[in-house]
Parts: C-alpha cells; structure tokens; sequence
C-alpha cells in the first residue's frame, strides 16, 4: 500500500536507487537491512512462541483478615483483540492471555460524566483542566447480583474522565518508534503498522509535530520533528520502511525518548507511540532491564503508547510490563477495523491524559460483607499502603475514556469456606446473628470506594470517596444493559479461563447477554461482533473439552 509519495517530495529518492536510514551515532549511513525475502528461509515462523505472563486468579478474602483492596486502574484493550484474533482462526486463547478487566474495559459505556465548574476554554490544555473541573474524573457504584452464584453480589465501580473534543485538543509532539526487524515483514505487521499509523497522521494539523525512529540492528531516526500538515511528507517516510534484521528495542527507546525530550510542547501532548511484535533479540533484551529503562522516562511528562501487531512470535508479557513500568497504554492491533477503532474512534482517549496515577482503594463492611475478591486487575495490585503514596505510579486516564471493575461479594450468609484464622480480639464490626437476614443488609454500605489521582502537570495526588449501598434484591435480566454486559463479560472471561468460580452452566448467562445486544437500540458494532465471538468460542471451548474427555 503506498501511503501518499510523490515526485516532489524532498524525502523522494530518485528512481531506480535505495532509500537510506539516518542512523543514531553512525558515521557512514548502511544500507536498509535486507527483507525477510531475500534471506534463505526469510523469517518465516510456522512454530508458536508467543510469550504471556501467568495469571494467578484471585480468590475471596475475608474483611475481617484484609479490609482493605488496592489496585492500580488499567485502561489497557490489547488483551481483547488478541483474543478475537485468536478466536476467529479457530485457536484456543491460552489462559494467561485473557485478562479479564481489558475485555471489560475494551468497550465504552454510558457512565454520568465529571462536569465543568464554570466555562470551558476552547482550547483545552493539561495546564488548564483544573481550572474548570473540580475533578478529571467520575465515579459511580452499583451493587447486583453476580449471575454466575446468585448467592452473591456483584459491586461495580464505574470511571469516566472528562471528554474532550478532538478540535479542542492540545497540540501533539509525538514520535512513532516502530519495530522494523526482520520479524515484522508479514502483512499483518509492518504493512498493517503502516496502513494504521496513516489514518493517525490524517487526523493531525499544523499545531501537531511528528518524528519517526525506527530500530532493527541499529536505531535510527528518518524523519526529525516535522509539522504533521506535512501529510505527504510523513507518510512518504513511513511508505520507505522495509523490514529486515534482528531487534534492539532498548536502542530505539532511547532515541524515541531523546526526540520527544527535544520537541517537547509544554502545554500539550507529548507522547511515544511504540509499534512491534515485542520480540526483542539483540541489545538491552531482558524484560527487567526494558522495564527500568521504561520506568526512568515515566516522570518526565511523556507518555507512552504500545501497540502491538501480528502472531506466532508475539511477546505479549514483554509489551504489557513496558506499557505498566512507563504509566501507558497498550492496545494490540488485529486488523483494519482495529486501527479504525484506535485511531478514528478512541484517538482522544488513548493520546490525551486528564489524570495520572490513577489508584482504587476498596474498604469492605465486615458487618455485611462475609468474603470478597477482585475480577480481574491481578498484574495491577498495590499494597495498602500504596494508595496514600504519591512516589508509587499507577495507570494513567485519558479523556472520555471509561474503566470497570467488579468484586464478587459474599453476603454473611453465604456457604464460602475461607482461610481458617483465629478470631480478632479488637475487631467488633462482624455479622451477627440478628443481621443475618437479608432484609437488614439492605440499605447498609457494603464498602467505601476510594480513588486518588494526580492532574497531568501536577505531582501531588487528590482523593474522591463514594460509598457502595447494598439495594433490595433484583434480578439479574431487570438490572441495567451497561451492568448486564460487564457482567456477562467477566463470565465469559472466567470461562475461557477455566476459572474454579464458573461452570459450563454459565455459558447461557453469556449467550443470553450477547443475544440481546443483537436486538438493543443502544447496540454497537462492537458489541453485535462480540455476540458472534461469543458463539465461535463457546464451539471451541467444547472441543477443547471433548478432547480433554474423550468419550469411553
């Protein structure tokens, strides 16, 4: 696909020659690296070694023992559209790839909305949002039932960030860092990196700023900083990129971060967009050393995007830890429609930050509360301690951007088997035997929900608290279609994980859901495709258990 080269663009190279990199601290610029075509056996992978973190599921805890739950928010999607990648070729997702919250989080909801104190500015800058905002952030709270054990509840916390318009966005200094190695010459790679990247650069004007490094052996910067209505410009220099090579992402992290030090707005958006399969090879390789180069640019008011693309090599654990070390976020892009989402649909989002360090602390009602756990969010936990410490980064907010998380709530009277403890001398706020009854939980605080955040350009966090009231009991089809969805969601994701708190039972609970979506006036593309994934992984899902229960 040619991305807009023409015969007088000053980075046109004359017919019939080789297009050279400029690269960092080289005297003699190389030739581009060769192809994956022109090397005997290319870089052709027909084995998997795609890489993920392992996943311990959370288990309840009681109040009693640990009243308290802290966590990081995490407005990550890569998980999903790995996913739906996975599905639709007819593989099974390894459990450690399915991440409960970003399948949540992939999809936007209708959650009220933080409201402006007085008048908006037309512009709008990270320097001044607190001039007409109280908070960057909403929170809201809803307890259910949790339909997988309708014994229990379900406590939904509900985010969203200020929404901005895109015409009354800052100005953007951003710097494409892109994986050009050997591994990245399949179609749904480097070409697709290409064709995504375009529609991105097809939204900007002259206030924004675009560079491009790209890294293979060697980093290299082929196109300084240069006004983004130089359309045909950066486009031509994306459509020159050839894969070929091995990988020194550590090289190419520290040129991209030199660059955007270099160009920095002040008043606007700076920001790193990484695009690789994540399988670094040479130089800095090992994940803790990539880690700590991440972390060192966190604090330096750049921020970081990854997105991650193609399969059988794909280091997912890799780009996660790097999107988590430097306050990102991490989408992974499948296909066409996935970049049309990212960069057409959710581009404020995922570029424009209107709240950073964004912690969630969780105080349950021994009183009410018998046990509790966390769906999700197990690579984003905190200590306790770590909400009231402003030195501890967590996740970063974009604007309109919406987060989801949901504990499973057993009531005192549930029949749950915990951890044996000795009874606390001191702790008086249990479960008696005349609350035991439903109907006396009603209208009680089941917890106290707790979040800090710090604005773009500050350093000290502020605090919001709402309370979670436990209602009267109600069915799980009469509660709202927002509820519904994140609920089916995380049965669908405990599912695929094999988790030990659904059975194959549940499965009706997810169709049902993702059947309804078809007919609802508040459907989306989205949500009408995930309905068909629901169907195609509940079909591989009992294969998978036929094979693992072969008829005698």
């Amino acid at each position: 696909m040619t991305l807009g080269a023409s015969m007088d663009d000053p980075f046109a190279a004359p017919a019939g020659s080789r297009t050279y990199y400029r690269f960092h601290n080289a005297t003699q610029p190389p030739p581009p690296p060769p192809t994956a075509a022109s090397i005997p056996g290319g870089y052709r992978q027909d084995f998997n070694t795609e890489s993920y973190d392992q996943i311990v599921e959370n288990s309840f805890r009681s109040p009693r023992v640990a009243p308290l739950s802290t966590f990081s928010i995490d407005v990550d999607t890569a998980s999903y559209s790995n996913l739906r990648r996975m599905i639709l070729q007819d593989q099974t997702p390894p459990a450690d790839a399915i991440r409960i919250e970003e399948l949540i989080n992939y999809f936007p909801y209708d959650y009220p909305e933080p409201q402006a104190i007085t008048d908006i500015p037309e512009k709008i800058t990270p320097d001044n949002l607190p001039e007409f905002l109280e908070h960057p952030v909403a929170i809201e709270t809803e307890v259910g039932p949790a339909p997988w054990n309708l014994e229990n509840r379900l406590l939904r916390i509900a985010l969203k960030g200020f929404e901005i318009d895109w015409d009354q966005r800052p100005p953007a200094n951003l710097v494409f860092l892109l994986d050009v190695s050997g591994s990245m010459s399949a179609q749904n790679k480097l070409p697709l990196v290409k064709e995504s990247l375009q529609l991105l650069v097809n939204r900007l004007n002259e206030n924004d700023r675009v560079a491009v490094v790209v890294y293979a052996g060697a980093s290299g910067l082929i196109l300084p900083s240069t006004t983004a209505n130089n359309t045909k410009t950066i486009l031509h220099a994306l459509d020159n990129l050839q894969a070929g090579g091995s990988t020194n992402a550590g090289a190419g992290i520290d040129l991209a971060y030199q660059i955007a030090q270099e160009n920095f707005i002040e008043d606007g958006v700076n920001r790193v967009i990484l695009c690789t399969d994540g399988d670094f090879n040479i130089g800095t390789t090992d994940k803790g050393s990539l880690v700590e180069k991440a972390e060192g640019y966190a604090d330096e008011d750049i921020y970081l995007t990854i997105l991650g693309f193609g399969m059988g090599n794909y280091k997912d654990d890799m780009l996660e830890a790097l999107t988590n070390a430097a306050d990102g976020n991490y989408a992974y892009i499948d296909g066409p429609q996935e970049a049309r989402r990212l960069f057409l649909q959710a581009a404020s989002g995922s570029m424009i930050t209107i709240a950073k360090d964004v912690k969630i602390q969780v105080e349950f009602n021994p009183a009410v509360v018998k046990a509790y756990r966390l769906i999700g969010y197990e690579n984003r936990l905190l200590n306790a301690e770590d909400f009231n410490d402003d030195t501890k980064d967590a996740g970063e907010l974009g604007t309109g951007q919406t987060v989801t998380a949901l504990y499973e709530i057993a009531l005192p009277s549930a029949d749950i088997k915990l951890p044996e403890v000795d009874d606390l001398k001191y702790q008086t706020s249990t479960a008696t035997e005349d609350t035991m009854g439903s109907e006396n939980w009603t209208g009680q605080e089941v917890a106290t929900v707790k979040l800090r955040y710090k604005w773009p350009k500050e350093d000290n966090s502020n605090r919001m608290e709402i309370p979670a009231i436990l209602p009267p009991e109600i069915d799980f089809s009469s509660m709202g279609e927002d509820y519904r969805l994140t609920a089916a969601l995380a049965t669908w994701g405990m599912l695929l994980r094999g988790s030990e708190f659904t059975d194959v039972d549940d499965w009706s609970i997810v169709e049902e859901v993702a059947d309804d979506q078809l007919s609802s006036p508040k459907t989306t593309s989205l949500r009408s495709e995930w309905s068909g994934l629901v169907e195609k992984s509940k079909h591989l899902s009992q294969q998978e258990d036929s094979k693992a229960s072969p008829s005698e």
